[in-house]
């Protein structure tokens, strides 16, 4: 039985409820007996949960803070992940700092923003340069706040995150895998639920401290050995050579082509050999290991492909 908003004395925006870390935030707020409003692009898609939707009217201002008023925190997942024909991370800077705006103009208590590991204001990747951008925008309202910083996401059922499932798929699928160049690169994932519950702990949080937290898992893995550790978990050892950084491209963009999607971009292959989704010397947010992880969904791990677009259709 789902909780019912106008029952619960606390309330809590979630934009992407009825996406990926979105869902899981919500889920964790409604056990606690928090009540949701979800706001989100598209209130069409199925909504097995049930939430409450509201629209994120990016040009209704109004609108969006009458949403969220009443409301103690706010938590925002909203991004693209790359820049298309549809979506841009020029746009999505512009929409959310609309959303930040609405929050404010609503009395909401506390933002919870959703960032990415090392952004960077002055870095040719629109991605973190966009992120940095957000993170100085929190710091300019007058509301408290926390960022949360996470490399990579995985859990909880297989498919649901996208590059540790592909990463499998590929290994299941292909007898050899290309690397850029020498894959000594390092990633820190973290378990989807030990961020939700990480951003649900920041969003009840009482008093007026900003935190920047670094949300990052237990382990770490070069991409070389990332690939190594699926495998050997997945049962499906094969040889990960090292290749040009185009050539590993090109062949992401006929795979994702093969299946519709985007499967890795110039600008993600690029954040990865600079180390953006390391953090040297960060103290581990989750506890939940993608090794133990990988082992217990070893038999469904990669056995189908994650289409990203397919997950981020909108109405066009």
């Amino acid at each position: 039985m789902k909780t019912n908003v106008c029952e619960c004395p606390d309330r809590v925006a979630v934009t992407g409820v009825l996406g990926y870390s979105g869902r899981y935030m919500a889920r964790k707020l409604v056990n606690r007996g928090v009540g949701i409003v979800g706001l989100t692009n598209s209130v069409g898609k199925p909504n097995p949960d049930g939430w409450r939707l509201s629209p994120l009217c990016w040009d209704d201002p109004v609108a969006l803070a009458e949403s969220m008023r009443g409301c103690r925190a706010l938590i925002n997942t909203y991004w693209v992940r790359f820049n298309s024909r549809w979506f841009s991370h020029a746009e999505a800077v512009e929409h959310t700092r609309v959303l930040f705006e609405a929050a404010a103009k609503a009395g909401v208590e506390r933002i919870v923003h959703i960032s990415i590991t090392h952004p960077d204001r002055d870095s040719s990747l629109s991605y973190f340069r966009g992120k940095a951008e957000l993170e100085r925008m929190l710091e300019s309202q007058d509301i408290p706040y926390s960022v949360l910083r996470p490399a990579v996401l995985f859990g909880e059922r297989p498919g649901e995150d996208i590059l540790i499932n592909n990463m499998a798929w590929v290994l299941r699928n292909f007898p050899v895998v290309g690397i850029p160049e020498n894959g000594e690169y390092r990633l820190q994932p973290i378990h989807v639920e030990d961020l939700a519950a990480l951003a649900v702990r920041e969003a009840m949080a009482e008093g007026g401290e900003n935190r920047v937290i670094e949300a990052v898992g237990p382990e770490a893995y070069t991409f070389r050995g990332l690939f190594a550790m699926l495998g050997e978990a997945i049962g499906v050892k094969r040889p990960v050579l090292s290749v040009p950084p185009w050539c590993a491209f090109a062949a992401a963009r006929v795979m994702g082509a093969f299946h519709r999607d985007v499967m890795l971009t110039r600008d993600e292959i690029r954040g990865l050999m600079e180390d953006r989704l390391y953090v040297e010397g960060a103290v581990p947010a989750g506890f939940s290991r993608l090794s133990s992880w990988a082992r217990r969904h070893a038999q469904e791990l990669g056995r189908s492909y994650a289409c990203e677009m397919a997950r981020r259709r909108v109405e066009r």
